[in-house]
């Protein structure tokens, strides 16, 4: 892989879901923040083995609208360790030239959360050797709402509207959609993560739990994708 550096096609914007943390602590007989402390550990680490490879933006699904329904302990032990992340790791980002962007109902986490986040966003604002875009509070549903929602409170006209003007009203209109989705665990679907940018995305599913995920495997999604031939809806030969 390394030696085909400057001859693969590289996916420019990666997304992952980062599914099995629960799952990987249970088979190991460990407590379930175990399991989410190692996936936080792998958020630190595997963006930046995608941007050595030239990938550009890495979108992940931290945390989903659904994910209030989970046990009230284990849902304040996540929020709580992402206020972690996100006041502990602002410099270690911000040294390594990394562009930290946040997408969802940002303003309804609870306490100083949202706070945290403007400040870890306006902190990375010029870097510039990749996009970390960590979905927090993401719906793909409540996006296209929200979407909705803002256009109406600009009196859009029926005449104006056009997928172009559909995304400029997205949370983050000026990413590309992403050429590549990654699901790990087993799990063979989106579950709401990026419904309207992933129209043309080339999926991948993973058995692997994300807490295992490791270099060797950027490196097979790099392979994996060098293999596929997007058309976009066009010509199938």
């Amino acid at each position: 892989m390394q030696n085909k550096k400057q001859e693969i096609k590289i996916p420019k914007h990666v997304a992952i879901i980062m599914d099995g943390n629960r799952r990987w602590a249970k088979e190991r007989n460990l407590p379930t923040y175990e399991g989410h402390l190692r996936g936080y550990e792998k958020l630190r680490i595997i963006p930046e083995i995608f941007f050595s490879y030239g990938v550009e933006v890495v979108t992940v699904y931290a945390f989903s609208t659904e994910n209030w329904n989970r046990a009230r302990e284990e849902v304040n032990y996540l929020m709580k360790l992402t206020k972690k992340a996100l006041q502990e790791d602002a410099e270690y980002f911000n040294e390594k030239g990394i562009k930290i962007l946040l997408s969802g109902r940002i303003d309804e986490l609870p306490g100083d959360l949202p706070g945290v986040c403007e400040n870890i966003i306006d902190l990375t604002k010029d870097n510039s050797k990749g996009i970390l875009n960590i979905c927090l509070n993401y719906g793909g549903r409540a996006e296209i709402v929200d979407a909705i929602k803002k256009m109406m409170k600009k009196n859009i006209k029926l005449e104006q509207v056009h997928d172009g003007l559909i995304k400029k009203y997205l949370y983050q209109s000026e990413l590309r959609d992403p050429d590549i989705i990654i699901r790990t665990s087993g799990e063979n679907r989106l579950s709401g993560f990026l419904l309207w940018e992933s129209a043309y995305s080339e999926l991948l599913f993973l058995k692997k739990y994300w807490p295992d995920f490791e270099k060797k495997d950027v490196e097979f999604v790099l392979s994996e994708y060098l293999d596929r031939n997007r058309r976009f809806g066009g010509d199938s030969g």
